[in-house]
């Protein structure tokens, strides 16, 4: 299935398309490198135009800034996948699911789906925050796409999709922190100079 209509119909009937998305064999490399790193650049785009070109409040516009935005966007899309999917592949045993990590993986990404589509709005960064809202229907797709794809029994999911939640947060939160730190330190000069 190509991008566009995995994306359209992971959000559109999630039921049904989980239930295509569990009768696909996982490939990892594949889902990262043609779902995730596209979708994220979306994201990524729209927070080089916001921070690099149309500016943040109080801090203004710096190219330097837009291209930190834009490198933490997709560092952070793919290392929350693979972090967030080993996560889940791992506490599936405590919950009565298979373990499978390629499933894991699938469930992960295309539950992002919404979060990395309104990533659009970082364009103007003070309405990024309406973009990152657009996630909050991914959890209603990572609570879909539990049974069909990690075998979840129904009295088991509610639990499974809490833990899942904190640590996507948990993880996309260390992750942000840490990737900004790295490249602040890295750009860190030429930003101030950019500023100043």
């Amino acid at each position: 299935m190509n991008l566009i209509d995995r994306a359209k119909n992971i959000i559109t009937s999630p039921k049904t398309e989980w239930d295509v998305v569990a009768n696909e064999e996982p490939n990892i490399q594949q889902i990262i490198t043609g779902y995730v790193i596209p979708l994220a650049l979306i994201s990524a785009i729209a927070s080089f135009v916001g921070y690099g070109l149309v500016g943040a409040p109080f801090l203004g516009a710096s190219v330097t800034w837009g291209i930190v935005q834009a490198i933490i966007v997709i560092f952070t899309a793919v290392l929350v996948v693979i972090i967030a999917a080993f996560v889940v592949d791992a506490l599936a045993p405590s919950f009565g699911s298979q373990k499978n990590m390629g499933r894991a993986v699938q469930l992960i990404a295309y539950s992002i789906t919404p979060a990395w589509i309104g990533g659009i709005f970082n364009i103007y960064p003070p309405l990024g925050i309406i973009g990152a809202l657009f996630g909050l229907f991914g959890l209603y797709l990572l609570y879909l796409g539990f049974t069909p794809l990690m075998q979840t029994p129904e009295d088991k999911k509610v639990g499974y999709i809490i833990v899942s939640i904190v640590v996507l947060i948990v993880v996309y939160i260390v992750l942000g922190v840490i990737l900004s730190a790295i490249f602040l330190g890295i750009f860190g000069l030429s930003m101030l100079s950019a500023y100043g």
